[in-house]
């Protein structure tokens, strides 16, 4: 695997960006302190090989912004790959639009996509069966998420060490649910994205551009990502 990086981001932004993405993955409260160690220890080793990140642990908003700095194009790639996290289980709660809604706040951007992602939002008191709200989206709110699809499709892909995230977290197909098993422990249970999530077509097009950036630029076996 090809170890040299040549990336716009330092090993210090990419260690804050990585932690602003897992301490969104675990906003729900459904990682104990095992399960943080353990994906931890694989972001850092198989994720980010011969790279000394330090510390994977949560990130406060204000921690983030001190380190991603004003760069408005680094705060909005960042935002994107945040939100492509917290919709990846095809649910978006109550604590992870908390969560970002302080991210956007801290990196000083304006809330217009977060303000179109709140049509998802899933209310667990008036949804039975553990259902995603998602699945019940009228026409017009699927036409008020076309600008956050557009805003969400304009990431720009020029880090392999994000690309193996991105590639990590988005499941590889979506013909039933599943659950995200690594080293023999379960991480997150993904229900059938394609049916739920209205933005399953951008996490699938993330993907494949993410693959094709590590195959295509920087010369990666992605065999591992296929399936």
């Amino acid at each position: 695997m090809t170890t040299i990086v040549n990336s716009p981001y330092t090993n210090e932004q990419i260690s804050a960006w990585l932690r602003g993405l897992l301490t969104i993955a675990w906003s729900d409260g459904d990682f104990d302190a095992q399960e943080q160690e353990l994906i931890t220890s694989i972001t850092q080793n198989e994720l980010i090989p011969c790279t000394d990140l330090g510390s994977l642990e949560p990130i406060t908003p204000e921690e983030l912004a001190a380190v991603l700095g004003k760069d408005k194009q680094i705060a909005e790639n960042f935002l994107r790959t945040a939100v492509m996290v917290a919709i990846a289980d095809g649910i978006y709660s109550a604590c992870e639009d908390h969560l970002l809604h302080k991210l956007y706040q801290a990196l000083g951007q304006p809330t217009t996509a977060l303000e179109a992602l709140r049509h998802t939002l899933y209310d667990q008191e008036k949804q039975q069966n553990s259902q995603p709200a998602t699945a019940s989206l009228t026409k017009k709110q699927l036409d008020a998420l076309r600008p956050l699809r557009e805003w969400l499709d304009g990431l720009e892909i020029d880090d392999p060490r994000l690309a193996r995230f991105l590639c990590k977290m988005i499941p590889p197909q979506c013909p039933f649910e599943r659950d995200i098993v690594l080293f023999g422990r379960k991480i997150v249970h993904i229900p059938p994205l394609c049916k739920l999530n209205p933005l399953y077509e951008q996490l699938v097009y993330l993907r494949f551009r993410a693959l094709s950036y590590l195959a295509d630029e920087r010369g990666e076996d992605i065999s591992a990502y296929i399936y």
